[in-house]
């Protein structure tokens, strides 16, 4: 039986945090090389929450020793829970770098792509930074509420209700997400290749976009599995169940984010884009065009060259 004192309501097991822990440092000190290697900056954010899963197992360890320790049980906490939120944004942004590296400037559209190509990573990474703040909410609450605090039951119950109200908004910008870049793997086979062909050559990168695009893909699903299960940990009348069996942090959480870092060391964004800079150089940018904008220019290009005819 777990200690009486113990602010876990099982046994936590140290090998398996030490050995958690090693795999995220592995998945680490692969990324950082990876990283310095293609000048990848932006995937920084991902490194840091891969570092954030490595404190919160150690820090684990630290608190399965002595399981009534306020400290680290609060750091593991929040970290482990945090983490995934940080590691969906860097999603968010690797997306977007594949739309402007595979589509042609006169197919940014609305209608291509299904969310305003200039504005996919701030709309989503919006939905993030809403998320962690009220998931960082609920994971303070939670693990620093003692039993013999004020209102202590009070405190659970919102912490509670901030983490539900802080998936849920993940999982609805998640979801949104999800299914714009699994219609844009469709959508983008309809142009050429003329675009990527040309940045290809380019940049002399050989790994065709659509393979990265696929681990997005995955990446999503992963995710969402390891979302769904912390909102079921949430939501009233689970707890029993889902708080009381530590397999099920490991099976739905830990393992689903694990295989994400595993997927992007293997298909390291870096090896498929160019521009994975912290922002896109401006002589690679091109402004999204409607097809509304398209007819006035074409309308404007007409009348011009009428003008000068006429001249």
């Amino acid at each position: 039986m777990a200690d009486p004192v113990s602010r876990f309501p099982y046994v936590p097991s140290q090998p398996l945090a030490g050995v958690t822990a090693g795999l995220f440092a592995a998945s680490f000190l692969l990324t950082l090389f990876q990283i310095i290697r293609k000048r990848a900056w932006v995937w920084l954010v991902m490194l840091l929450s891969i570092l954030m899963e490595i404190v919160g197992f150690v820090a684990r360890i630290v608190s399965a020793r002595s399981p009534g320790d306020l400290q680290p049980y609060s750091v593991q906490f929040a970290l482990i829970i945090l983490a995934p939120v940080i590691m969906a944004a860097v999603v968010y942004v690797v997306f977007s770098r594949i739309v402007f590296w595979v589509t042609p400037p006169e197919h940014l559209t609305f209608r291509v792509i299904w969310v305003p190509p200039r504005f996919i990573t701030l709309i989503f990474v919006g939905f993030d930074v809403l998320s962690l703040l009220l998931q960082m909410g609920a994971a303070t609450m939670l693990s620093t509420t003692q039993a013999t605090d004020e209102n202590a039951e009070g405190k659970i119950e919102m912490g509670r209700n901030l983490g539900l109200a802080g998936v849920g908004v993940q999982l609805f910008g998640f979801g949104i997400f999800t299914v714009a870049a699994v219609r844009f793997h469709f959508t983008s086979r309809q142009f050429n290749g003329d675009h990527v062909s040309k940045n290809q050559t380019r940049w002399k990168i050989s790994k065709h976009y659509e393979s990265l695009l696929y681990v997005v893909n995955a990446s999503c699903a992963l995710i969402l599995i390891r979302s769904i299960f912390r909102m079921a940990e949430f939501a009233p009348g689970t707890q029993e169940i889902i708080e009381k069996k530590e397999w099920y942090l490991y099976t739905f959480d830990v393992l689903p984010i694990f295989i994400v870092c595993v997927l992007y060391n293997i298909w390291f964004p870096g090896d498929y884009l160019k521009h994975l800079g912290f922002r896109v150089p401006k002589s690679e940018r091109h402004r999204p065009l409607d097809a509304e904008s398209i007819v006035s220019q074409q309308e404007l290009t007409t009348h011009v060259h009428w003008r000068d005819e006429s001249k």
